[in-house]
């Protein structure tokens, strides 16, 4: 299959909500075109950053539509489209194809213990319920443990493209890159180890920080290509000091945080998440300074 492969810095967009937790679409179109500006070269929406998993179905698809809209064709996007209802995640993925997304993603399905055919069988289904590529979501935390053996036999798939290897095992994304001799599309999830990817092989990020700091970001992607792994280490080092007490104070609320500080009024996360006093977020930014966040 001739497909599109997504490469560089692809913020895992923050999702503006109202106090009702609606999509709060004007802001949405803010901090999409502030990380156009900041040079973000595609977008990963409705992921866990972006709370898709915990949204009302008919806010996940405004999100999408929405998002779509707003870029105009400027950047590619991939919507995450996974449900807990295997339907509803088809109903999605189907939707997500009709507002012209350039991708869909999902996690593996949570809780239940589901074997390695039943994993296979629930993304080829996916995939087989649209045109256009499917991007597995592969994070520890939903379960599911996919390997690089597992996930090249998923790349046999017609439409499954890619993966999000948002886990620090390496060195099976490497095994991976060889078994599909290059060609699968692997993009690193861990904001902290973005310059570990790249050297292992994947093809870009998609990582929660992106929305606050891409320059920084973009430090490690622009060294990394231009061959100053030096510069590149210290770019990494630069974000990791930052996602050390992030990771502390909750990443997806003191993302929000920072963002509302920025300008961006994206509103509380959705509940039952922490929802920070006035007091606690200047906790927060007071340490996020301290790391050497420039807020």
């Amino acid at each position: 299959m001739s497909y599109q492969k997504f490469t560089g810095i692809m913020p895992a967009l923050v999702t503006p909500l109202t106090k009702d937790e609606r999509i709060n679409v004007p802001e949405l179109e803010k901090l999409i075109n502030y990380l156009i500006d900041k040079k973000a070269d595609g977008f990963y929406i409705g992921g866990a950053t972006g709370e898709g998993l915990a949204l009302r179905p008919e806010e996940r698809r405004i999100l999408a539509e929405e998002s779509i809209r707003i870029l105009g064709g400027r950047k590619p996007s991939i919507i995450q489209i996974a449900s807990t209802d295997y339907n509803q995640a088809l109903e999605l993925a189907k939707h997500a194809e009709s507002v012209g997304a350039d991708a869909i993603s999902a996690t593996p399905p949570l809780f239940f213990a589901y074997d390695e055919d039943d994993i296979y069988n629930y993304y080829k289904g996916l995939a087989n319920a649209v045109h256009i590529p499917l991007i597995i979501y592969y994070n520890p935390a939903a379960g599911f443990t996919v390997n690089a053996k597992f996930a090249a036999r998923a790349f046999e798939v017609d439409n499954i493209t890619g993966i999000k290897w948002t886990s620090s095992d390496y060195f099976q994304m490497m095994l991976l890159k060889d078994m599909t001799h290059g060609e699968m599309n692997v993009i690193n999830g861990p904001d902290e180890m973005l310059l570990m990817g790249l050297c292992a092989g994947a093809d870009g990020g998609i990582g929660t920080t992106y929305n606050f700091m891409i320059d920084i970001i973009r430090g490690v992607w622009e060294s990394f290509h231009a061959g100053d792994i030096a510069k590149a280490r210290e770019y990494q080092i630069r974000a990791a000091k930052i996602i050390y007490p992030l990771l502390k104070y909750k990443g997806i609320p003191t993302t929000k945080v920072i963002l509302e500080k920025m300008g961006f009024d994206v509103g509380y996360p959705s509940y039952p998440m922490k929802q920070y006093t006035n007091e606690q977020k200047e906790e927060v930014l007071s340490v996020m300074r301290e790391a050497g966040l420039d807020i």
